[in-house]
C-alpha cells in the first residue's frame, strides 16, 4: 500500500509541474480546487465506509469467516461470495474496504477473489441505470454472458493459491 501512495503521489507532483509549465499557477490552483471539490464530495462517504469495514472486521468472529469464508469452505464460500458481491452497493468505494476487512477476518483468496469479480462484473445494483442507458438486451446479454466468471475466477484462484503454497 506504501508503494501504490508512493507513485500515486509523485503522479500528482508530475501532474502539478505540468500544470505551471502550461498555465502557470492559474491553472495549477485550478486543479488544486478541482481536487478539492471532489474531495469534498467522497471524502464522507469513505469514512462511512471504512467504518462499516471496521466493525464488519471486529463483529465477524474468526471462526464463522474460517467455517464459512475460508479457502477450507470450499464451493459453499465461493457462493456466499459470488451473491454477496453481486448484491453490494457503490461498487469498489464500498467493496474494496469490506474485502480488505474480510481478508483480515481470515477469509480465503478464492473467496475475496470471487467476491471482487462478481462485485465488478455483475453488481446488480447497477442493473437499473444499465437498462436505462442501453437498454435491456445488452444489460441481459451481459449477465448472463458474465455470470459464472467470478465462480471461475474464485476456483482458478483457489487452485493457484493452493499450487504457490
Amino acid at each position: 500500500m506504501k508503494i501504490a501512495a508512493v507513485v500515486m503521489a509523485a503522479i500528482v507532483v508530475a501532474l502539478a509541474a505540468v500544470c505551471l509549465a502550461k498555465g502557470g499557477f492559474a491553472l495549477l490552483g485550478e486543479g488544486l480546487r478541482a481536487g478539492g471539490r471532489g474531495a469534498l464530495q467522497l471524502v464522507p462517504l469513505l469514512v462511512v465506509v471504512f467504518l462499516l469495514a471496521g466493525f464488519v472486521e471486529v463483529l465477524l468472529p474468526r471462526a464463522t469467516v474460517a467455517a464459512w469464508l475460508s479457502d477450507a469452505a470450499g464451493g459453499r464460500g465461493l457462493v456466499i461470495a459470488w451473491i454477496a458481491g453481486a448484491l453490494t452497493p457503490g461498487g469498489g468505494p464500498v467493496g474494496l474496504p469490506l474485502a480488505a476487512a474480510l481478508m483480515r477476518s481470515g477469509a480465503g483468496s478464492g473467496v475475496l477473489v470471487t467476491y471482487l469479480t462478481s462485485m465488478s462484473l455483475l453488481s446488480f445494483v447497477r442493473v437499473p441505470l444499465e437498462i436505462g442507458i442501453y437498454g435491456a438486451r445488452l444489460t441481459v446479454l451481459r449477465i448472463v454472458s458474465s455470470f459464472a466468471l467470478p465462480l471461475i475466477a474464485g476456483a482458478t484462484a483457489l487452485l493457484v493459491s493452493a499450487i504457490v503454497r
